[in-house]
């Protein structure tokens, strides 16, 4: 699937340390205190091999998965990562260090996960359609923009 090119850039200087602050709460094994809305995801560099890690908004929430938004599209290193390598690791609320797999949604699922967070969602949805000036009532326009990944629990041995 095809996404619309993201124009904007990652945060930079002051505006980046506030991007990757909830990372530092998990490190100090605070991350509980962000609650579900968030999940730490622990992958693998593609060119180096290194265990990297980011933290993201759980825009939707299922007993055997959590659904995330690739907000800079497909030039986020963390969504390269998981594209070279699926599997990783996550920790949100209760689920701690847990083994999971990534999938990108097709758009057709993208769109239905918009349309939820929309509704459950509102403001969050509202400030994401800003800023990528998409206007907030389309989720086939948000799904065309942003990619969704589907991070599949590992519930085996």
């Amino acid at each position: 699937m095809t996404y619309a090119t993201n124009k904007r850039k990652p945060p930079s200087g002051v505006g980046r340390w506030f991007a990757r602050a909830p990372r530092y709460v998990y490190r100090i094994g605070l991350g509980r205190i962000l609650g579900r809305r968030f999940v730490l995801i622990e992958h693998v560099g593609r060119r180096s091999g290194l265990a990297r890690q980011t933290v993201l908004e759980v825009i939707q929430r299922e007993s055997e998965a959590l659904y995330v938004a690739a907000a800079w599209g497909t030039r986020s290193d963390w969504f390269k990562n998981i594209s070279a390598n699926s599997t990783v690791r996550i920790s949100s609320g209760n689920i701690q260090n847990v083994k999971a797999e990534a999938a990108v949604l097709d758009r057709q699922s993208a769109v239905t996960i918009f349309e939820r967070y929309v509704i459950d969602h509102a403001t969050a949805a509202r400030g994401l359609a800003k800023a990528f000036k998409l206007p907030f009532n389309d989720p086939e326009a948000m799904a065309t923009a942003v990619p969704i990944v589907r991070l599949s629990i590992d519930n085996g041995p």
